[in-house]
């Protein structure tokens, strides 16, 4: 995904998100991309700078394990809690939650991974299941 600065005719300036700088023009081709203020289709590029984030560190290195923001505090206490109390089964998700569904293995709060199409299955076939928003430890950098 990309996000562009955009302006109109009128000099109305908005941004927003395309899957690529090709997917823009694509859409802005066929007038799909219209200015939100005045509904012009005549909408251009404008000039953009890289949004570059300081360092978290006097050091000049970021330190990526430290939560600095309310919500990295809150994803990383999200984490520890689940790490806690619930069980990492990796691959073996799937197999475990539906498992525990048809009463062959005692209920337990699990974790692990799962593909998509997999996941959308446990949903349609009523198993309770919600997606983590961070991978497990053995996958992060």
């Amino acid at each position: 995904m990309i996000r562009f600065s955009l302006k109109c005719p009128s000099d109305h300036g908005f941004e927003s998100w395309f899957q690529s700088g090709a997917a823009f023009e694509t859409l802005r081709a066929a007038g799909h991309v219209a200015c939100p203020v005045c509904g012009s289709t005549g909408v251009e590029k404008s000039l953009m700078a890289p949004s570059v984030r300081p360092a978290r560190n006097a050091a000049g290195k970021p330190d990526l394990s430290t939560p600095e923001t309310d919500a990295e505090k809150a994803l990383a206490e999200l984490r520890r809690k689940v790490e806690e109390t619930s069980e990492y089964v990796g691959l073996d998700f799937v197999t475990e939650a539906r498992r525990m569904h048809e009463g062959a293995v005692p209920e337990r709060a699990i974790y692990g991974e799962a593909r998509l199409d997999e996941a959308k299955k446990l949903v349609e076939d009523g198993v309770p299941v919600a997606p983590l928003p961070f991978m497990p430890q053995r996958r992060t950098n």
